[in-house]
């Protein structure tokens, strides 16, 4: 058979035309819908899930939807400059952010970018906001505590290097001040710490970032920020892109502490995206995958052993109740994921129990491994207490005679809760807990009237500074209270208790 010329001219021609198109309509896309952060795009051939896009004017996407015919995309920036018809190009870049030192002190958004006003971020490199979390062969158990400052926690709901602790509780119970006090505490502990802002209004991310400047802790600290005005895809990412952060150091082999403020708000952002992008919802109209969206982010919250650099992640995610409401769907997926809850009670909070923590409900699946011995000595029994002084609260409203052993246990019960109370933004070193659960174990609040015990327990700690600092040193190096320091604390505790009633009598 012979071909003329002429035909393998126009054919050669032909396969070029077409050749040209296929390599524009896979790198090169068209804008077909565009409205509520979410867009359609015809073309992009070989987007990947989670790529980055460059709309007109500056504004990148992510790839969340490849569809048959077309892409679904989620736009982290101002939708006004894109139409339809506009062109989008890919970037090859699956999303990322800057990570490193630099970060240190700063307030960002969850691209990385710097949004304090403060001048460019130095970075040296970029990491993915999706990572697989550590294996099981890589990590190491938790035994190394966390001191979150907070008496009630460190001595009932130990938290540990590496553990994932939920803070849940109703709205204005506390629970991002628990958070902020545990950052605040870490001055001087060798922690990084990272706080992620989800759905906040502006000025309370402002007010916190304040706070932390204050307490000399943004030098530690970063926080990332994805306020309530920002579009849903921006929140949806903010985790992630705090948890990619954390890594960096984490494989460094330093130890991080990361607050996510707060998952509902994330779900709900999560919820947003997916009904835009028409995924079928689920459960309580929640897309079937959020226990997977949460159960990713937290997963990557571990210590790693030794050979890996022996670096770990603590995780505080936050879930905000409705009217104390612990089942509901997202608060039970979380609790499932994590090592223990705080749980934070309104009732207790109303009636001026601060922080308010119901002892009864929080626990902490690593327990006492992320206490150091002297804490252990001195707090083992405080949770039995509590829930005995509860109990016999509510006897005692319907009885008047009252036998003297519950009597004593009423009157225990009371100076226990008086001493877990605590100011906030006011943390306390751990040998100051120490002394403090150690007078009251061994009775020393017995003759103290209840509304002078922590005037009593504050200059007992101030005596001990003063006249025995070798105790504190003690406690601080061998992290237990031998039997000689024991006998040397209840001599000083016995002859401060006989001068501080004699003061406070005369006065």
């Amino acid at each position: 058979m012979d071909l003329r010329p002429d035909e393998i001219s126009s054919l050669i021609k032909e396969q070029i035309k077409h050749f040209a198109d296929q390599i524009e309509s896979k790198d090169v896309g068209t804008v077909m819908t565009v409205g509520d952060g979410v867009t359609l795009i015809h073309g992009l051939d070989n987007a990947m899930l989670g790529e980055l896009l460059l709309f007109p004017g500056d504004v990148y996407g992510m790839v969340m939807n490849l569809e048959e015919d077309a892409v679904g995309a989620v736009l982290l920036g101002d939708e006004g400059s894109i139409k339809e018809g506009d062109e989008v190009k890919r970037t090859g870049r699956i999303i990322e952010v800057p990570v490193g030192d630099g970060l240190l002190g700063r307030v960002v958004n969850p691209l990385g970018q710097p949004i304090d006003g403060q001048g460019e971020i130095v970075y040296q490199h970029t990491r993915p906001i999706e990572k697989i979390a550590p294996g099981v062969m890589t990590r190491k158990s938790v035994d190394q505590p966390l001191q979150t400052g907070i008496t009630c926690i460190d001595a009932i709901i130990p938290i540990g290097r590496g553990q994932r602790e939920l803070i849940i509780g109703d709205r204005q119970t506390g629970k991002t001040a628990i958070a902020i006090d545990t950052i605040l505490n870490q001055k001087g502990q060798n922690i990084y710490c990272i706080y992620v802002a989800i759905g906040q209004k502006n000025s309370t991310v402002a007010q916190i970032v304040e706070k932390l400047r204050q307490g000399g802790a943004m030098e530690y600290t970063t926080v990332v920020s994805a306020g309530a005005s920002e579009l849903a895809p921006v929140q949806y990412i903010a985790p992630y892109a705090g948890c990619a952060m954390a890594e960096e150091w984490l494989e460094e082999g330093k130890d991080v502490l990361i607050v996510y403020d707060d998952l509902s708000k994330h779900a709900v952002a999560y919820r947003t995206v997916s009904l835009l992008l028409k995924r079928p919802p689920g459960r309580e109209a929640y897309p079937g995958d959020v226990f997977y969206l949460h159960s990713r982010l937290l997963e990557r919250a571990c210590r790693l052993d030794d050979e890996h650099g022996g670096g770990s992640i603590t995780a505080l995610p936050i879930i905000e109740t409705q009217a104390g409401d612990i089942s509901a769907y997202i608060p039970t997926n979380v609790i499932s994921i994590t090592d223990g809850q705080i749980f934070l009670q309104q009732d207790l909070f109303n009636s001026g129990i601060r922080p308010a923590i119901d002892t009864g409900l929080s626990v902490s699946r690593v327990g006492s491994s992320a206490q150091i011995k002297a804490m252990k000595q001195v707090s083992s029994s405080l949770k039995l207490e509590l829930a005995q002084y509860s109990e016999m609260q509510a006897f005692a409203q319907f009885g008047s005679d009252l036998d003297a052993a519950t009597k004593a246990t009423l009157e225990h019960g009371q100076r226990v809760r008086e001493v877990l109370k605590q100011a906030q933004y006011s943390p306390r070193s751990v040998d100051q807990q120490v002394i403090t659960l150690f007078a009251l174990k061994y009775g020393y609040t017995k003759q103290i009237p209840v509304a002078k015990i922590n005037q009593f327990m504050d200059e007992l700690y101030q005596n001990i500074q003063n006249q025995h600092p070798e105790m504190i040193t003690d406690i601080q190096q061998q992290k237990s209270i031998s039997d000689e320091l024991s006998l040397k604390m209840k001599d000083v505790m016995n002859a401060f208790v006989e001068n501080f009633l004699k003061v406070n009598k005369e006065g």
